[in-house]
């Protein structure tokens, strides 16, 4: 057990990973389940920007987005009780990682490359998989990123689970590691 606040209903769960392991699908799922709000990070950064992800990429460039992603990181878990979802790289920022460890547990999510890539390949907003081979960069960020993933509280493979089999194993996954939800 952390030292963590983790009465019932008080603590956040964020979710991170690498695109395409299901955050957003399964936080809606788990907040629906535990009759929390849901918030997703890329969400926040599109509101307040007034435009895609893919447009501040482009535009402005992926220092801009960190920067904008990491307000929305503090605003997320500024508020106890959520289910929050972050974009992919948001855990590779410390600050980033202790603001959200601070509300309560981190939950990896992950996938095989190949099932992030089935997952992800008709989606367009992906402006870090727009180039020739995408399987390769992949593969390529997972590894640059696995370090930052696996300080999470809690990993879950969500590569051979169904939406509803990926809530149930992340509940479990909390218990064992001692959190109270």
């Amino acid at each position: 057990m952390t030292g963590l606040d983790t009465r019932m209903g008080s603590c956040t769960i964020v979710l991170a990973g690498f695109m395409g392991t299901g955050k957003s699908s399964v936080g809606r799922r788990l907040a629906a389940r535990l009759g929390r709000e849901f918030v997703d990070t890329d969400a926040l950064i599109e509101q307040d920007a007034g435009t895609s992800i893919t447009r501040i990429f482009a535009d402005h460039g992926e220092a801009e987005f960190r920067a904008r992603e990491k307000w929305a990181v503090a605003v997320a878990v500024g508020e106890e009780g959520r289910i929050v979802a972050v974009g992919g790289g948001a855990i590779l920022d410390g600050e980033n990682l202790a603001a959200m460890k601070a509300g309560g547990p981190v939950v990896c999510l992950t996938a095989r490359p190949e099932i992030v890539l089935a997952r992800v390949a008709h989606d367009t907003g992906r402006p870090l998989l727009q180039g020739p081979q995408p399987l390769e960069t992949i593969r390529g960020l997972m590894a640059e990123r696995a370090d930052a993933y696996a300080r999470a509280d809690v990993t879950i493979d969500t590569s051979d689970l169904t939406l509803d089999e990926a809530v149930e194993t992340l509940l479990h996954a909390l218990a064992d590691a001692g959190f109270r939800l």
